[in-house]
């Protein structure tokens, strides 16, 4: 009888030690998928602030609050068994999926680039400025778009955490991959919407506290008040960047990927020619890190493969955005915010 307490004892033990082994193999992986998934994370975090420009001071939190809770079911109801089942019966499919994710970074950032420097403001950042504050209607109809963007960013993200895991493990099962990439959609909404929050809310803590007796507060108020245009531009120029970057180095891969080793395209001609660009970058990553040297030598390797990736992803950014306007479409995450408010100042200056 107590022997076979004993023997349960050590099978419960057992259990629990695989059991935290899996804790540990599940939280590694996300983090790594997480890495992977960074530069697009910037974009994320870059995009949504814009959708508060005209909302009133204290409808921010709540906004960004349902903006999250639709980020979370895009990712956890409709993207991630979407991912796992083709990471599990048609992993070639995840490089051709990124080609597109990657041409619509390369688009969004190519977007705002035409933006800048064409002089003007996005279609929703006039609307929205015209218009005043938000009605409920207006309200969620910004919750709706903001929703919607995020499922093609959702994607994104899930879909580069999900190679990361095949390629990490390939023999992991079904059921591993879903929970790790239940894991990563958690992490990284908090992530991105916790700051966006914070952002958002950072002039409203500066007046808290200037309005406060002691001279150190007012000044630190002060100071947050006025350096929230400052880092929202910053903001706005790294998500930019991030954008071109992550969408070039995504699309050079996947072309890679496609046209080499178990690629779709593999022992083609065609697949030699995609196969080509990034292993070229690649090379010449390789010899400037040779050559150089050291931490630094690997710095500036790195920041290489970065502006290339960068100058390829404005290139075809700029192909896509000529594309579209010539079909009469483009807008970018402004765009169908902009349309939806159009047409109605009548009912924004009965609500003012």
């Amino acid at each position: 009888m107590a022997g076979g307490l004993f023997a349960l004892l050590d099978d419960v033990a057992a259990l629990a030690r695989i059991a935290a082994a899996s804790v540990d193999d599940v939280g590694a992986a996300a983090a790594r998928a997480s890495a992977k998934a960074a530069g697009v994370v910037v974009d994320d975090t870059a995009v949504t602030p814009q959708y508060l420009h005209g909302s009133a001071a204290e409808r921010e939190l709540p906004i960004i609050k349902k903006i999250a809770i639709g980020s979370l079911r895009n990712k956890l109801v409709f993207i991630l068994p979407a991912a796992v089942l083709l990471g599990q019966f048609l992993p070639w499919l995840l490089p051709v999926i990124l080609i597109f994710g990657g041409g619509f970074l390369a688009y969004e950032g190519a977007h705002k680039v035409h933006e800048k420097y064409a002089g003007h403001a996005t279609e929703a950042e006039e609307a929205v400025t015209e218009q005043g504050e938000f009605t409920p209607e207006h309200e969620a109809r910004t919750i709706a778009q903001a929703v919607r963007t995020d499922f093609i960013l959702s994607a994104e993200i899930m879909v580069i955490a999900l190679k990361e895991v095949v390629s990490s493990d390939a023999d992991a099962s079904i059921w591993m991959r879903a929970i790790v990439l239940a894991v990563v959609a958690v992490l990284i909404t908090v992530l991105v919407y916790g700051v966006v929050a914070l952002i958002v809310k950072m002039d409203d803590v500066g007046l808290h506290l200037a309005e406060k007796p002691s001279k150190a507060s007012q000044r630190i108020g002060l100071a947050l008040v006025s350096a929230m245009p400052k880092l929202l531009a910053a903001i706005a120029a790294i998500g930019t960047l991030a954008m071109l970057w992550v969408g070039g180095h995504i699309f050079l891969v996947s072309l890679y990927e496609i046209g080499g080793h178990d690629g779709l395209l593999e022992g083609t001609g065609f697949g030699d020619a995609l196969h080509w660009p990034y292993e070229t970058l690649h090379h010449w990553e390789v010899e400037v890190h040779d050559a150089v040297g050291g931490p630094v030598g690997g710095l500036v390797g790195w920041l290489l493969n970065t502006l290339v990736s960068a100058v390829v992803g404005l290139v075809v950014g700029a192909i896509v955005l000529v594309v579209l306007k010539a079909f009469g479409v483009g807008g970018g995450h402004g765009a169908g915010h902009g349309e939806e408010h159009a047409g109605e100042p009548a009912e924004d200056s009965s609500n003012r």
